[in-house]
Formats: C-alpha cells, structure tokens, sequence
C-alpha cells in the first residue's frame, strides 16, 4: 500500500514536472514573439499586413463604417468595455472579495498585487514605445493614451487569465476548471479582436498585448504554484 501511494506521488509529481515544462515554452516562445514585434513596430515592418487587416475590416464603400450587420458593431462595443480600467478594477475587487470569504486572505492579497503588477508593466510599455493610433480608419470608441502595446488585450489577458487560474485551483472539479480558463481565455481573444474592429489598435499591438499579458498570467499562475508549495498562500483544493 505504501509502494501505491509512493507511486501516485510519483506519477503526480512528473505530470506537475511536465506541465511547467509546458508552460516555460510558452512563455518562452510567447516573449520572443513580442520581441519580433516590438523590433518590427519601431522599423515599421509590420505596416503592411496592419493596414490590411484594418482595411479588411471596413467597407469598401466608406472605410468609416465596419464591415457586418450593426448587432456585430454594438456587441463588439460591449465586449471591449469588459477590458477597461473599470470593469477590471470591479472584476478584480469581486475575484479578491471571493477568495477572502473562501477564507484564503493570502490568495487574495496574491491576486490584488499580480493584476496591479500587470497594469503597471502595461503602463510602461505604452510609455516606452509611444506607438501612435490608427489614422486609416474611423475610431468607433474614444482612445487617447498610445497604441503598443494594446492595454485591453494586455490587461484582459492579465485579469482573466490570472483570476481564472487562481479560481481554479480553488475547485476540485477537473471539468470546472477547464471551463474557467477556457472562459479566460476566451474572452481576453474577443476584447483584444473588438480592438481592432473598432479601429483603435493595429493588429499587432493587440497581439503584443496577448503576449505579454498571457506570460504575466503563466509566470503569476506558476508563482502561486511555488508560494503554495511553501506555504506562503494557501493549498489549492
């Protein structure tokens, strides 16, 4: 019986093993794909397929107005205001208010400091690129700070990435748990392509954003990992 348990133990270990593998090249490829954007933003390399896919995106007959039926332009306006500052900061308090009456303060604590993180670094890649805002097509919504990279794809992907799998290594359901990042994922996809339908991205800064914000998430998700091992937050169910 002790050998059985000694080798479940085992065999847990080396999925973990395997899945942080996974993970690190993820991160690892998704970083060197921001790197290849960020040099070709600065070169204006990556001009052409934006331009197009902008275009694409527009009538033929007046670049002013969207391509498909006027649902899609008021869905795709709903959908982008779930990656503004506002829903953010409200999903973020309801995640962290969750977490604190599941009685797990630390995880919550964990959770307010990696999206704050995140918002920060967001901040200062706008700050150090200054990328200027589409001027092929009309703005559909009001933008005002700079372009790259995209901070509701970045900070989206952040936030619903990074509450996702906190929330679900809350549940001891396997299938609860890919729903929520799935959900995750999911939505941060539909804010960052509601971006570009609007106008108001480049395509590549929204897939900078996407990049950047799914390595914050991973690195967060494997942090909260390493904390829970030593006890520093609370065990996953």
């Amino acid at each position: 019986m002790n050998l059985l348990a000694k080798a479940r133990d085992l065999q847990r270990r080396h999925k973990i093993e395997t899945a942080a593998l996974l993970l690190v090249l993820v991160v690892a490829f998704a970083l060197l794909v921001f790197l290849k954007l960020a040099s070709e933003v600065r070169d204006g390399e990556t001009f052409a397929f934006d331009r197009w896919l902008l275009l694409a995106l527009r009538s033929d007959a007046d670049p002013a107005v969207p391509i498909g039926p006027h649902w899609l332009r008021l869905t795709l306006l709903d959908f982008t205001a779930l990656g503004g500052t506002p829903f953010l900061t409200l999903i973020t308090v309801a995640g962290a208010g969750y977490l604190l009456f599941a009685r797990k303060r630390a995880t919550a604590v964990f959770l307010v400091l990696a999206i704050s993180g995140g918002a920060i670094a967001s901040t200062l890649l706008k700050a150090i690129f200054d990328r200027a805002r589409p001027d092929l097509v009309h703005h559909l919504v009001e933008v005002t700070n700079a372009s790259f990279p995209s901070g509701h794809a970045m900070n989206s992907a952040i936030v619903y990435l990074t509450l996702g799998a906190l929330l679900a290594r809350t549940e001891e359901s396997r299938a609860i748990r890919i729903y929520l990042i799935a959900l995750a994922i999911t939505l941060s996809l539909i804010i960052g392509f509601s971006r570009i339908y609007l106008g108001v991205h480049w395509p590549s800064d929204v897939a900078a954003g996407w990049c950047v914000g799914g390595v914050w998430a991973i690195c967060c998700s494997l942090l909260a990992r390493f904390l829970q091992q030593r006890r520093a937050i609370e065990p996953e169910s």
